[in-house]
């Protein structure tokens, strides 16, 4: 029996976990970060990697330190014969860890690496207008996602695709790719392919004001990163003081024919992005740097998630305001 020791702990990290176990490679061991307080109650709470570990009777440890002697000897107890990590949290394994397992460690990143490296590549996929992504199965190295490339799959970005949805895709094509390749690893079927040195786009981690709309921008980026922030930060402006999530819309050209004739003057004055007015089919719309966003869906602050026509009805005022 093949001796794999797991390190992951989102949802994209447990349909990995999940196509391992199904796939008869099922972990010895899974390693996830300590469970933490989450949300206004701070209710301590474990990752899904971890939840899903114990649903299939898999050992589970939480080490604050991956250089804690005690998980050092469990691992040399172990003497796993691959790593396999998927959205652990911390950004790269030890140097002790990299060499010691006998097939090495593997790392499935969900971009068409050398492309997006680093922590948010689904997101910066969307925000940027690319047309495909993918998943990549790398050896790892010293350096952050730039180890020697094992296994690569295309997937096409659809038009409508936020990063939940497109994280979901490409966990499921991943793990597809993950479960073919270990097999080809341990018979010697696999060519590496160095990555290089080519210049590319690092993926930081988001911050909450990554999420704040700029309505200088065109509509089409800021549907994009509506649709890119929907897990995390999320988009939002300001309205009467108070924070407006925005979470779904969809671009209208600059067309008069678009707009209410009372809105036209404001419309068209320079200094007016983020003007709010009502098109000509009564839709909430948003004039952008260039273009204009129709409001679907959207959220203020301390209410529930509502459509643009359900906000309307009790915040008529925000007609022919601006939105900052």
């Amino acid at each position: 029996m093949m001796k794999i020791v797991f390190f992951g702990s989102s949802e994209f990290s447990a349909t990995i976990l999940d196509r391992l176990v199904k796939g008869n490679l099922k972990p010895v061991l899974a390693v996830a970060p300590p469970d933490k307080p989450v949300g206004r109650e701070q209710t301590i709470s474990s990752t899904p990697a971890k939840v899903l570990a114990e649903k299939y009777g898999i050992p589970v440890l939480q080490p604050e330190d991956l250089e804690n002697p005690v998980f050092k000897q469990v691992l040399n107890n172990i003497q796993p014969d691959l790593v396999v990590v998927a959205a652990f949290g911390p950004p790269f394994l030890p140097n002790w860890l990299l060499g010691f397992p006998k097939y090495g460690c593997l790392n499935l990143h969900p971009s068409l690496l050398p492309k997006y490296r680093g922590a948010s590549p689904i997101p910066y996929a969307i925000l940027n207008g690319e047309s495909e992504t993918g998943a990549t199965i790398i050896r790892l190295s010293e350096k952050i996602d730039q180890g020697d490339i094992l296994a690569q799959e295309k997937i096409a970005i659809a038009t409508n695709e936020t990063t939940l949805t497109l994280t979901q895709k490409l966990a499921d094509l991943g793990s597809q790719l993950l479960v073919k390749t270990i097999p080809l690893l341990v018979k010697g079927m696999v060519s590496a392919q160095a990555q290089g040195n080519s210049s590319t786009l690092y993926c930081r981690q988001l911050k909450k004001e990554d999420g704040r709309i700029d309505w200088h921008k065109s509509a089409d980026f800021i549907e994009r990163q509506i649709r890119a922030f929907d897990s995390w930060p999320g988009s939002f402006t300001k309205f009467s003081g108070k924070v407006l999530k925005i979470l779904k819309a969809h671009v209208i050209t600059d067309k008069m024919s678009d707009i209410s004739p009372r809105a036209i003057k404001k419309y068209t004055e320079p200094s007016k992005s983020g003007f709010v007015f009502l098109s000509q089919g009564k839709d909430l719309t948003v004039r952008a740097g260039k273009d204009a966003l129709v409001i679907e869906q959207l959220q203020l602050e301390g209410k529930k998630p509502m459509s643009a026509q359900d906000f309307l009805r009790g915040h008529k005022e925000i007609i022919n305001d601006k939105l900052t």
